[in-house]
């Protein structure tokens, strides 16, 4: 299935864990600031699983962000740090291609904590201005609303590289972002911006397998990157971190990459893992997709 595009796992849960840091809330921006190796390290290792596609640790790169932890003035830095990271990656590797990650402004998962669309596409232009001499696509990332898309949609358009969009839906009704809209209520939003692709991510399994249809078959490549936390929190916004969300005990390679395979037959040309999802879980995708 060499027309399926892998995409490499999480960065921020792997960081954690190899490094055993404790999370903060700009996340994996200060393992980098304090472990670049490591981030490398993960590129690296996700190249040598099999994934074309390296995201750049930029997800926690906002400003909103960064102000919590006193290193807003390291704004630019920190998203020439991450690409350069990811270049250098895949440079060595001899093949692939950098996305530009772009996380939702506010916070993961509370489309209620976002700005305007028209607010929140002049914070993604500049980030996109920063990163575009150096990636080659941009991906939207765990946009939770309409109003999310729509923002990151506006924003991610002045570079004219391609625009992946990533929608995050609830893990009890995948047919449902997660700010409680019908995922097809996006459809009109693709029919407008006309991404390169449109991506459900940092969702659990069930709920993306739930998702994929109502996306296929609309003219736009649909993808797939699900995460391996039990639920998202209620509590989880700006005062928690990620210490509060669980990773599943169930969801080993096998099992993810059964998933992976199942969204391909549903219509998903790209596919790939998200939070608590490594390097061994793309290793096994790429297996079975070689096979």
């Amino acid at each position: 299935m060499s027309e399926v595009t892998l995409l490499d796992g999480g960065m921020g849960q792997e960081l954690l864990a190899r490094t055993k840091a404790k999370p903060t809330p700009i996340w994996s921006a200060q393992v980098m600031i304090d472990h670049p190796e490591a981030v490398r390290g993960i590129h690296d290792d996700y190249f040598a699983a099999g994934a074309d596609i390296a995201t750049t640790n930029t997800y926690s790169v906002q400003h909103d962000r960064l102000v919590l932890n006193d290193a807003d003035n390291r704004f630019a830095e920190l998203h020439q740090l991450a690409c350069k990271i990811a270049c250098d990656a895949r440079d060595a590797n001899g093949h692939g291609q950098v996305a530009g990650s772009l996380g939702p402004i506010g916070w993961s998962y509370r489309p209620d904590l976002a700005p305007t669309a028209e607010n929140a596409a002049e914070l993604y232009a500049e980030i996109v201005r920063i990163q575009a001499g150096m990636v080659d696509l941009f991906i939207g990332e765990t946009m939770s609303s309409v109003e999310q898309a729509r923002g990151v949609l506006m924003g991610a358009g002045v570079a004219g590289k391609p625009v992946w969009l990533g929608l995050s839906v609830s893990d009890e009704d995948g047919t449902k972002l997660r700010s409680g809209e019908n995922l097809a209520d996006i459809l009109p939003l693709l029919a407008e911006f006309k991404p390169a692709a449109v991506l459900i991510n940092c969702s659990i399994p069930e709920a993306v397998s739930q998702a994929i249809p109502v996306l296929a078959n609309n003219g736009i490549p649909v993808g797939a990157y699900a995460n391996g936390f039990t639920h998202i929190s209620p509590e989880f916004g700006r005062a928690a971190t990620v210490d509060v969300l669980t990773a599943r005990t169930d969801l080993d390679p096998d099992k993810y990459a059964d998933f992976a395979m199942s969204w391909t037959q549903s219509g998903a040309s790209i596919v790939g893992g998200c939070c608590e999802v490594g390097p061994a879980h793309i290793a096994e995708i790429r297996k079975r997709l070689d096979a």
